[in-house]
């Protein structure tokens, strides 16, 4: 987890260098108020944890086809009375469930 997103996860409008992406190098600028290490730490966690969470996210928008091919079979799902659509997205549904 980088260090400088969970900062700005803490203060969207802090002013950070981290080096090496260490948290024992952190330089705060321009007046911004230095972050606990702990809450740092914290955060990283809280963030990883969330990031974990949504794989499923992450599986089913490469799963799914593309809008073009979606769109074409909505179309041809309406001319035929078929639900390949619906069975398309289902399936991407089904094999990516939510944790």
């Amino acid at each position: 987890m980088d260090i400088t997103k969970a900062i700005l996860k803490i203060n969207p409008s802090a002013e950070v260098s981290v080096n090496a992406n260490d948290i024992n190098q952190i330089t705060w600028h321009n007046g911004t108020t230095p972050i606990p290490k702990a809450d740092i730490e914290a955060k990283m966690i809280e963030v990883q944890a969330e990031y974990d969470a949504n794989q499923y996210q992450r599986d089913r928008a490469t799963a799914y086809p593309s809008i073009q091919d979606q769109l074409d079979m909505q179309y041809w799902d309406n001319i035929n009375g078929t639900t390949t659509w619906e069975d398309a997205i289902a399936k991407v549904k089904a094999d990516n469930p939510k944790s």
